[in-house]
């Protein structure tokens, strides 16, 4: 039986809760006040916490801080229960490691759909957790220890379709590692469209740039979908950078072909036209796909990256299946002919 710890201070929504979890089958633990909250989460550790943000004694802000600062309850999944809907409520909690929000009043199913996605989700991520060092192979055997090292005492956190990692203009606070799903960084033309200029799946490193060069962020990262990442303090990435000159030339590697695929992006802006360069996008996305020959992408997005207009992609991605270059259902697209494609004239 999982074991949920609910810290609300309004007696009737803690009640209501309390009633609604223990009818579908959990053992929940109240407290009505953040003090008493952490003093239960510690002793008893419980599978998931709900934390109200406004309380007296101690708010969530400050239970989440304490619970993240002790390892025998930093990676339990942590819930705010808010009234608030100001962004910069969701990403000082989301900076501190939040996994997830329920904006009151919630009724009983948004509170059952949250509680169970995200401890079947954290189950998941702990299951396949070695999985994120997949991409650090490259790197010496002692300083990729370390650098595990350094990401598993960090906590997996969490953010929602069309949630914002950061903004363009934000300081860097460190280094993110994907774990999985997909963040794309995003600029804003002078005539309102968005421009994709980057996808980053699992295992890839977003924001190296900035934190190497210290100077703010240039775009905007947004979550293509359902994301889990670590986030590594800037101060510790730097220190480990500084240590190894291998570990230096790999981080290079990676800022050189980020470099590189910009580039690309910006000659074929230039110079391409509207089906050479859609046929390119979708030639650099089957790259990075787990299958090259399907991708899952919208309209929009391949708009985004190509600079291109909504409707002449649509004109396009018709052209291209009545030539049989690809099949497309939905958001679906099955490459037919990548060499076809490759060689499609300007």
């Amino acid at each position: 039986m999982k074991t949920i710890l609910i810290i609300e201070d309004n007696k009737d929504i803690r009640e209501s809760s309390v009633e609604i979890l223990e009818l579908s089958g959990y053992h929940v633990l109240q407290a009505e006040n953040g003090k008493i909250g952490v003093h239960l989460a510690i002793q008893q550790r419980p599978d998931l916490i709900l934390c109200d943000i406004m309380m007296p004694e101690m708010d969530g802000y400050g239970v989440l801080y304490l619970l993240a600062k002790n390892k025998e309850t930093a990676e339990i999944p942590f819930i705010f229960l808010t009234a608030k809907t100001d962004r910069t409520d969701f990403r000082k909690g989301m900076e501190m490691g939040a996994d997830d929000y329920l904006t009151k009043p919630y009724d009983d199913m948004e509170l059952l759909n949250a509680v169970e996605a995200r401890i079947n989700k954290h189950h998941r991520q702990h299951v396949h957790f070695e999985s994120i060092f997949n991409g650090l192979q490259t790197l010496p055997s002692a300083h990729g220890d370390e650098l595990k090292e350094l990401i598993s005492d960090r906590k997996l956190r969490h953010v929602k379709k069309k949630q914002i990692l950061y903004y363009e203009g934000d300081t860097p606070q460190g280094l993110y590692l994907v774990l999985e799903g997909v963040i794309k960084t995003i600029k804003i033309v002078p005539d309102g469209r968005q421009l994709i200029t980057g996808l980053y799946k699992s295992n890839d490193y977003i924001g190296m740039d900035a934190l190497v060069l210290d100077q703010p962020f240039k775009d905007t990262a947004e979550a293509v979908e359902h994301t889990s990442f670590y986030l590594i303090p800037k101060e510790l990435v730097i220190n480990l950078i500084n240590k190894s000159n291998e570990v230096s030339r790999q981080f290079i590697r990676i800022l050189c072909q980020n470099v590189h695929e910009k580039e690309e992006q910006l000659l074929e802006l230039a110079y391409l036209s509207v089906r050479k360069r859609l046929a390119q996008v979708l030639i650099r996305l089957s790259k990075k796909s787990p299958d090259t020959n399907q991708l899952s992408i919208s309209r929009e997005e391949l708009a985004e990256l190509a600079g291109v207009a909504i409707e002449s992609v649509s004109r396009t991605l018709t052209d291209f299946k009545t030539e049989g270059m690809i099949e497309k259902n939905g958001s679906f697209i099955q490459l037919m002919n990548m060499d076809k494609l490759s060689k499609i004239r300007n």
